[in-house]
């Protein structure tokens, strides 16, 4: 199963981070789906971790809203409410600009590096051969780039998390978006403003990028 590149090479991560990382970009993708069950034994098997691991990773992703659990019931991936997306733009369209503007300002020889070879992958978002979901993926490790380069935990925690669920709402309605390869190469011109250090430029176009992406989800519903 193909999982979406978010840790730096060479970084030494906990069993727990690792089980975290794994089953969070699950949920993103809904490789697991909206209200289905999780089971922490087959998620450890598939994981090849043990049960802790998964068990200290589901409690962060209850915080996150990704999952929920019931009294009694047991633990579910929580829905996508298209009625949340009002609510995650309006964070997104403050914050996202302010993490553009600071990338461009912040970012270090190694982040610039990342966001261009990001931009390389960009180049050949409209291929064919490229389906929606290896898109999706490419849009996440974009974003979490853009908001590593911040040099901002507190503010690339926010961001991670929202850009999570607004990934979700993006992902139901995949099959209804005609343009999916357009909207994922608008990060092109965005890498480039942050790379060129222009943090005026870089706000503009984040802001532009989210109204796009909010307008693209209610067309499609």
């Amino acid at each position: 199963m193909q999982q979406v590149a978010t840790e730096p090479a060479g970084e030494e991560l906990s069993l727990a981070e690792r089980a975290y990382r794994a089953i969070r970009d699950r949920l993103v993708m809904l490789e697991i789906r909206p209200g289905a069950p999780i089971n922490e034994d087959q998620l450890a098997q598939s994981l090849g971790v043990g049960r802790t691991p998964v068990r200290e990773a589901l409690k962060r992703l209850q915080y996150e809203r990704l999952i929920t659990t019931y009294p009694r019931r047991g633990t579910f991936a929580t829905d996508v409410n298209i009625t949340d997306l009002a609510h995650i733009s309006e964070v997104r369209q403050e914050l996202e600009p302010l993490a553009a503007a600071l990338a461009a300002r912040r970012a270090t020889a190694a982040d610039r590096a990342t966001l261009t070879a990001a931009l390389r992958e960009l180049e050949g978002a409209d291929s064919p051969q490229r389906d929606a979901a290896e898109l999706m993926r490419l849009d996440l490790q974009v974003h979490r780039a853009i908001y590593a380069a911040t040099h901002n935990p507190y503010l690339e925690d926010t961001l991670v998390r929202h850009d999570n669920l607004a990934t979700r709402i993006w992902c139901l309605f995949i099959d209804r978006l005609s343009d999916m390869a357009g909207h994922v190469g608008e990060h092109g011109p965005l890498i480039e403003a942050i790379v060129a250090g222009d943090p005026d430029k870089a706000a503009q176009l984040a802001h532009s990028h989210v109204e796009g992406f909010e307008r693209a989800i209610r067309a499609a519903i």
